[in-house]
């Protein structure tokens, strides 16, 4: 893939992340995680809990000055249960933590640790050339920091195309909720007319 495309890609799939949000990717990731890893203990502690709101249905409907005995092992059972299940839930909670760590970290090195590594290794390279006098004396802004003059450089290619998509995402978002909205790049008059 060229240079273009692939800078293009990675700003785009960078920001079709940030436009998701971490916390929704993490949660679904995390949940077909658990399905695949730690299916015995995702079925253990559903089992758990039927069981225990089972005792404790029991447990509610026992007397406990009738029926003592019933009613003192119900109780037994239903705290042996919950102190079970309490360590179920910190063993898996301790494992969304890790998973998290590794979750974000693995999302970070795929962004924005990728963007500046592709950055580092091609900032004096040109992703391509302008037409000579094509903007006059801005073309070595278009350059910046180490690309030949006439070009444009990495770093300028990445905030143009961080910029296009961030447009597109405004004005996608305008279209679908469908609101009266001014489109993406329209300003808005501020001024106010005096009535007489």
């Amino acid at each position: 893939m060229s240079l273009i495309l692939t800078i293009f890609v990675l700003v785009f799939f960078t920001e079709l992340i940030s436009w998701i949000g971490h916390s929704v990717l993490l949660e679904l990731v995390w949940s077909i995680y658990r399905r695949i890893f730690y299916s015995a203990a995702v079925s253990r502690q559903r089992e758990l809990k039927t069981e225990l709101l089972t005792t404790k249905k029991e447990l509610l409907q026992t007397s406990a000055q009738d029926q003592f005995a019933k009613w003192a092992k119900l109780r037994r059972t239903v705290d042996k249960g919950l102190v079970e299940l309490e360590k179920l839930n910190g063993e898996l909670a301790s494992q969304k933590t890790a998973f998290s760590v590794r979750f974000n970290s693995l999302v970070w090195i795929l962004t924005t640790g990728l963007q500046f590594a592709i950055g580092w290794w091609y900032r004096k390279s040109a992703v391509f050339y302008l037409p000579s006098n094509w903007l006059g004396p801005l073309t070595w802004w278009l350059a910046l920091p180490f690309a030949p003059k006439g070009s444009v450089s990495v770093g300028v290619w990445q905030m143009a195309c961080r910029r296009v998509v961030k447009v597109g995402e405004r004005t996608v978002k305008a279209l679908t909720t469908g609101s009266d909205a001014a489109p993406p790049g329209a300003e808005m008059n501020t001024s106010t007319t005096d009535k007489n």
